[in-house]
């Protein structure tokens, strides 16, 4: 099972001591929150075959909040964009 990870940019961690939940690394300013995540070698092989990646966020039962996955870091800026 994919797992969080931490990173060099971020400034908090969710649910440090929340059992049952994960701790969550994030990198968290004004506007928005950001988390890594690192795919076993399983899962790995298997985004690469199908290209598909789910998506679960709970809302209980409120409206849904934006979100945006990707593969490239966000704190570093792409060439040819």
């Amino acid at each position: 099972m994919m797992k969080p990870i931490e990173f060099k940019e971020q400034n908090v961690v969710f649910a440090k001591d929340q059992k049952p939940y994960l701790p969550l690394p994030a990198y968290r300013d004004e506007r928005q929150i950001i988390h890594l995540w690192k795919l076993t070698a399983r899962e790995r092989i298997k985004v690469f075959f199908t290209g598909k990646l789910w998506a679960q966020v709970l809302n209980f039962d409120n409206s849904p909040q934006p979100i945006k996955l990707m593969v490239d870091n966000p704190f570093i800026a792409s060439k040819g964009e």
